[in-house]
């Protein structure tokens, strides 16, 4: 149970998709999507306008497209049926991710967890190598950072550390050591 160890500072996560209690839910770790509140309702709202608006404009566009007569040789036809069979799998994929989401809503200042951004500083190097990055789903957005699962090895090392703290994680080439130089909460 993430929210309720000792060593996550971080508030239980508010189980979104599902009537059963977290501590359940945290069985299967591959199904568990950890959300920060804003990926949650951007995610909502992309699933929503996909099977509302999206699915109208296929399809009327499949429709405008057969129209244009011989469908074996129809381009817009073709093209409006792979559009569609893209947007069905992106909205599959959505519902999944809603379905067995776990919104984090809180993270305590100043330590490392889902939806913060954190500045780490590898063993041995200079602090210009310093390297920023956001830590959450891969369905996390930021601009201008890349994205660290919580569920990878340095991704999990972070977590529940603090400015100055020392991580260690186990990388193909053995292990390796980080220092965090700054947490934020985006």
């Amino acid at each position: 149970m993430l929210g309720n160890q000792a060593g996550h500072p971080y508030q239980s996560p508010q189980r979104v998709g599902s009537r059963q209690p977290a501590a359940v839910a945290f069985t299967a770790m591959s199904d568990v999507h950890v959300l920060s509140r804003s990926a949650y309702e951007r995610l909502q709202a992309e699933h929503d306008d996909l099977t509302t608006r999206g699915r109208i404009e296929i399809a009327q566009a499949i429709e405008k497209a057969r129209e244009l007569g011989d469908l074996s040789e129809n381009g817009d036809y073709h093209a409006a049926k792979d559009q569609q069979g893209w947007m069905e799998a992106r909205i599959r994929e959505l519902g999944a991710i809603l379905k067995n989401a776990e919104v984090v809503d809180q993270v305590e200042a100043g330590t490392v967890g889902p939806g913060t951004i954190v500045t780490i500083l590898y063993e041995g190097d200079d602090e210009s190598d310093a390297e920023r990055y956001l830590v959450g789903h891969i369905e996390e957005r930021h601009d201008e950072l890349d994205v660290i699962s919580p569920g990878s090895p340095l991704g999990g090392a972070l977590l529940g550390h603090g400015v100055g703290h020392w991580a260690e994680y186990e990388a193909p080439n053995g292990t390796l050591k980080v220092q965090i130089l700054a947490v934020e909460v985006v």
